[in-house]
């Protein structure tokens, strides 16, 4: 009986600290869909930042697959404020910086 009663509290306790913290996001005037983007671009950011800085010279198609990810990632970093990814600003430079690179680059071969 005990047992059940402490699941019970803690069950009501992890919703009530969702429930607190999708408030706190709507307060803020982000949407729940653009936050949750906005984590699964922070996650791509990581693997483009290591693969930019690996990869000096991409094939054509690893090109493509690098925008088109990078310009998810800007689109997601754009609907949140930037007060929210500070910390990711150094990653974020340097992707962005290949990303222009490439997009020179396959510019200047057209």
């Amino acid at each position: 009986m005990e047992l059940l009663l402490i699941i019970y509290i803690l069950v009501f306790a992890v919703f009530a600290l969702i429930l607190y913290a999708i408030m706190q996001l709507k307060l803020i005037g982000i949407k729940i869909k653009d936050f949750w983007d906005f984590i699964e671009a922070n996650e791509m950011l990581d693997k483009l930042y290591k693969f930019a800085k690996q990869y000096q010279k991409m094939s054509s198609q690893e090109q493509v697959i690098y925008l088109s990810e990078a310009e998810k990632i800007f689109t997601a970093f754009d609907k949140v404020p930037k007060e929210l990814w500070d910390e990711e600003y150094e990653k974020y430079k340097q992707v962005l910086k290949k990303y222009n690179d490439i997009k020179m680059l396959r510019w200047a071969s057209n």
